[in-house]
């Protein structure tokens, strides 16, 4: 009798898994199920499509047809309610079971919305999704002015959106910079510019009190907690997310922010695996538990989950530097690992549009940013990979040119 696979997200991590258990396994059964509409497509080109530079067509990665070529049955549409874990099932909301051997969850999330009033009036957006991203789209294309809350990586795509849709927007953080726990004021100074070159004014130790609506309920104006106002006919909001883990309640698997898994995509569950940004992993390189939405990181979880569910003898474990890229200035960005995380850094400003940052832990490299100047990601990644000490060279990790011979030499006559 063939093993039963039920794949719950149809994200870049549950079609990654699809595609490895059918390759490791060409008679078993694979069932994956989505809430959305459509099927596999790119988040990562999504905010070119809602930038309006992109057609839609691109976007999409994935048909129906690839799934039924590869004998892989998707549902799309389809709301899991409540996973049986004792009798190995899957329910959903239109009543039907789907029985499993092994399974996937691979859920993601959905956008944080701002606790205040009006929050969820008429040109309010929230970016996720293909279909977040259509809306946002045709609302900027109509609006005149804007403003964008959440200081992070998805946020300074809605800014970046607003641009190029000459929507004269405002920035409102509520710190005294960009995505103030990766980069310095020096760092993400240089960011600051970047925005007021494409029309986005950034405000700081700011934020969003209320949203002002008009008779139909549509947003007119932010106010934020210093009683300032800003008109405003379109609103990016990019808080965070929050983890579609609700229909796991009584399944017994360990949740806490996302599902608890370790390097090998397990659950404290037998036969129960997550992969994706949902997934709180024990990541073997930073010696600790991590989070990271990532769209390459997501697909290695996916791939490792999958050949892990279909594996007879040892199993593959996730260790991987994830890498996040930001294409909408004059000069690359690239953030990698941790930049958040660690009990050290280094950095230097190199001249007005070149800029790096590298995150350390117990002397050795997790993480970092890059800006103007990629040059060195090789190396840094290399050097996060494996786990060398630096601690006594980190002058050499700022080096325009940094040579991971160096550190080598050293790890190796201690």
């Amino acid at each position: 009798m063939c093993a039963s696979h039920v794949i719950i997200g149809d994200g870049i991590a549950g079609a990654s898994a699809a595609e490895s258990i059918r390759e490791g396994d060409p008679e078993a059964e694979v069932t994956v199920l989505t809430e959305e509409g459509e099927a596999l497509y790119n988040r990562i080109l999504i905010k070119e499509f809602a930038k309006g530079k992109l057609p839609a067509a691109p976007v999409s990665i994935h048909d129906p047809e690839w799934y039924d070529e590869r004998d892989i049955n998707l549902h799309l549409d389809t709301v899991v309610t409540d996973v049986d874990t004792d009798a190995y099932e899957v329910h959903t909301h239109g009543g039907e079971t789907y029985e499993y051997d092994k399974l996937l969850v691979a859920t993601g999330g959905t956008p944080t919305q701002l606790p205040v009033d009006n929050s969820d009036a008429e040109g309010v957006h929230h970016f996720w999704t293909f279909q977040d991203a259509r809306a946002i789209k045709e609302s900027a294309a109509d609006a005149e002015k804007g403003v964008v809350v959440g200081a992070g990586l998805l946020g300074i795509d809605l800014a970046a959106i607003c641009g190029a849709q000459n929507v004269d927007a405002h920035y409102l953080m509520r710190g005294e910079s960009w995505w103030r726990y990766a980069l310095s004021p020096e760092g993400a100074e240089l960011i600051h510019e970047a925005m007021e070159d494409i029309g986005v004014t950034p405000v700081f130790d700011s934020g969003v009190d209320h949203f002002e609506t008009d008779e139909e309920s549509h947003v007119t104006a932010a106010v934020d907690p210093n009683g300032e106002r800003f008109e405003a006919d379109f609103a990016g909001v990019a808080i965070g997310l929050n983890f579609n883990t609700e229909f796991l309640r009584g399944s017994g698997i360990e949740t806490d922010n996302g599902i608890i898994t370790d390097e090998y995509m397990r659950t404290n569950v037998e036969d129960v695996y997550a992969a994706g940004d949902i997934t709180q992993f024990h990541d073997v390189i930073l010696g600790d538990r991590a989070q990271n939405g990532a769209w390459g990181s997501a697909k290695e979880q996916g791939s490792i989950a999958g050949q892990n569910m279909v594996a007879d003898g040892p199993e593959a474990e996730f260790s991987w530097v994830s890498s996040y890229s930001i294409t909408h200035f004059d000069f690359p960005f690239l953030s990698f690992g941790h930049p958040t995380r660690g009990d050290d850094s280094v950095e230097r400003k190199y001249d007005d549009g070149t800029w790096r940052r590298v995150a350390l832990k117990n002397g050795r490299v997790i993480g970092g940013v890059l800006i103007g100047d990629l040059s060195a990601q090789s190396v840094l990644k290399k050097l996060a990979r494996r786990q060398l000490d630096v601690s006594e060279r980190t002058d050499l990790l700022l080096k325009q040119g940094v040579d991971i011979d160096a550190f080598e030499e050293r790890a190796t006559t201690e």
